[in-house]
């Protein structure tokens, strides 16, 4: 009896459970978002789908969109292949309509757009930008000649784009400004969210935030004003913490702020974390992504600490909306995490300088212009199509 009542427990967890909790080579973690859009009387997961062969979509190019940075002006320094620019994400349960920027310009009429976040978050603007660039052109009305913080006016749509520089959300100081990048030793204030964008953010109808990368290198922890900890900073007299300590607590303090703002009256879009694709070795190792097209669902997956630090951010998203709600304001998930991990394909790796350079470190980190970022603006305009219903 005690046999059969065993063996029938483990048929039902079995039946219960799913199956990619069991399935180590699954490519995607066991949270799914539930984020959908509607088609007509379908509801549809957007974020849930694969690449598809698409050959005939039309893309902008330098000579149509002034705004490409050349580290990720791909087809300019010569790479020879084109066909990462010939596949569509297909949702798995509809279609997801290409971007319109037609329809884009409309939704967003009278309206003002923030992005906030590190060099990624720049690379979705620009993104956006030369989209929108096959309707019409932007005035730039900056206020500072510093690039990473810059401000377009649509003037016949009364639309404000801008883009604010702040690659750990919070207060940071850099404790030697002319060392290397990939190892400076930053300080963190983890309570105090920086006013390169809480100064401003207050007047956006949307803002879309994000912050990844930056985190993987040395930090000291401040909280209240004290050290209370830090990540490969390599002081004895300071508690060894992890990057996800200070991970969650910077997306915590920049969602209570944006909550605390008394005028504040916007939605907030969290776009999850951009996946690397370095292979053959590491990053300054040798490592590098010279795939010419998407892999399959099993063959790369999020994992490691990158899969940490996308359920943590999202956990603190899910807690942001809760919070939210009490004061009438909207968080949303822009989940590019599932289509974005098997695209190694989309990088730069070499192609964002020319030959003579001399650069010796691939970039497979931030994305081609054109290429599969663009997708990234076809989830953010049918996210606003929702916010209109």
């Amino acid at each position: 009896m005690i046999k059969l009542l065993l063996l029938g427990l483990i048929l039902f967890l079995v039946t219960i459970i799913p199956l990619y909790i069991f399935n180590s080579s699954s490519p995607w973690p066991s949270f799914r978002t539930l984020k959908t859009i509607n088609f007509g009387k379908t509801a549809c997961a957007i974020f849930q789908g694969r690449w598809i062969w698409y050959p005939n979509r039309s893309y902008y190019t330098n000579a149509t969109c002034q705004e490409i940075f050349d580290e990720q002006s791909c087809i300019k320094f010569g790479r020879p292949d084109t066909d990462f620019l010939k596949w569509r994400w297909k949702p798995d349960q509809c279609e997801l309509p290409l971007f319109d920027a037609n329809q884009f310009l409309e939704l967003v009429r009278g309206k003002s757009m923030a992005f906030v976040g590190d060099s990624l978050a720049r690379n979705q603007m620009q993104s956006l930008l030369c989209l929108l660039a096959t309707v019409v052109y932007p005035l730039d009305v900056s206020y500072t000649s510093d690039s990473r913080l810059k401000r377009w006016f649509y003037v016949n749509y009364n639309f404000t784009l801008a883009s604010f520089w702040s690659p750990h959300l919070v207060k940071a100081i850099d404790t030697d400004p002319n060392g290397p990048t990939y190892n400076r030793l930053m300080n963190l204030y983890l309570d105090e969210a920086n006013d390169v964008w809480a100064a401003q953010i207050e007047a956006f109808d949307y803002v879309i935030i994000s912050a990844g990368r930056w985190f993987y290198g040395p930090q000291v922890f401040f909280e209240n004003g004290k050290v209370v900890g830090c990540h490969l900073c390599l002081k004895n007299n300071i508690k060894n913490l992890t990057m996800l300590y200070g991970y969650r607590r910077v997306f915590r303090t920049a969602f209570k702020t944006l909550m605390g703002l008394e005028n504040f009256n916007g939605v907030t879009f969290l776009r999850t974390l951009s996946p690397a694709h370095f292979e053959n070795g590491e990053w300054n190792r040798g490592g590098n992504c010279i795939r010419t097209r998407p892999v399959s669902r099993g063959e790369m997956k999020l994992e490691g600490d990158d899969l940490e630090l996308y359920f943590t951010q999202v956990e603190e998203l899910r807690r942001a909306e809760r919070e939210g709600k009490k004061r009438g304001l909207k968080f949303r998930l822009l989940d590019i995490n599932e289509a974005m991990v098997v695209r190694p394909d989309g990088h730069p790796n070499h192609y964002g300088h020319w030959p003579h350079e001399n650069v010796t470190i691939s970039d497979c980190v931030h994305w081609c212009l054109p290429g599969p970022i663009d997708t990234w603006n076809d989830f953010l305009l049918q996210m606003l199509k929702m916010e209109r219903y």
